[in-house]
């Protein structure tokens, strides 16, 4: 037994602490739910009241090619700031980039509703349509014309024409170094400007609802872009 232990004490893999922090914009400015008013690409005054997404299938770049992957998914909501922060343990080594997709893939799709970030109990699951809710944007404008002028775009569909899967990858400015001391941390801008124009800006006059496979995939074009670096220390 002494010897079983001390071989498995020799191989564990030797690692440090990372983590990922998103930081909720409307263009330049810090986003607030519900209170301060934004301006679209047609000038359309608007507020937002719920943005929540999820982030999966993590893949760290090491500056050797090989990548450190985690298969797990995170549900990120403005509304509950402890989700904005993902805490990762991660082998030693040099990384100079990070991927990852907006949304849930097509394995996790269908297998039913599940647990934690996944549980229907955080209203990301379509019950009607046996899948998961991928990205919800909720609002207000005087420009919309649905009912109390709200805006509402939840974003999800995993099956062509309408595969709203989208991957994220960012490099970082300069790589980093991951030892066993310390944290590292990635801090990780998320402008929601950037859904409502993107490759395809949104006038909330003709288009205040996206719930289903109607224009969804225009919606997932543009939020395929609004993640960027803002700083790693």
């Amino acid at each position: 037994m002494a010897a079983l232990w001390a071989a498995m004490s020799f191989t564990k893999p030797s690692g440090g602490k990372f983590t990922i922090t998103f930081h909720h914009y409307v263009g330049d400015k810090l986003l607030q739910l519900d209170t301060v008013i934004y301006n679209n690409a047609f000038g359309q005054p608007f507020t937002i009241t719920k943005f929540k997404y999820y982030v999966g299938n993590i893949h760290l770049k090491k500056t050797n090619g090989t990548d450190v992957v985690f298969n797990d998914y995170y549900l990120v909501d403005e509304d509950e700031s402890p989700s904005k922060k993902i805490d990762l343990d991660i082998p030693t080594g040099e990384y100079s980039g990070i991927e990852f997709i907006i949304g849930v893939d097509s394995l996790h799709n269908c297998s039913g509703a599940q647990s934690g970030a996944l549980d229907p109990v955080n209203a990301m699951f379509w019950a009607w349509n046996t899948g998961y809710i991928f990205l919800k944007l909720e609002g207000k404008s005087p420009a919309s014309k649905s009912s109390g002028n709200v805006f509402e775009y939840h974003i999800g569909g995993y099956k062509a024409p309408a595969n709203c899967i989208r991957q994220v990858s960012l490099r970082f400015a300069q790589p980093f170094t991951v030892n066993n001391a310390g944290t590292k941390e990635l801090h990780l801008k998320a402008d929601a400007a950037e859904i409502l124009k993107g490759s395809t800006a949104i006038d909330f006059s003709t288009l205040s609802s996206v719930t289903d496979f109607h224009n969804a995939a225009t919606i997932a074009n543009n939020y395929m872009g609004m993640f960027s670096v803002l700083s790693v220390n």
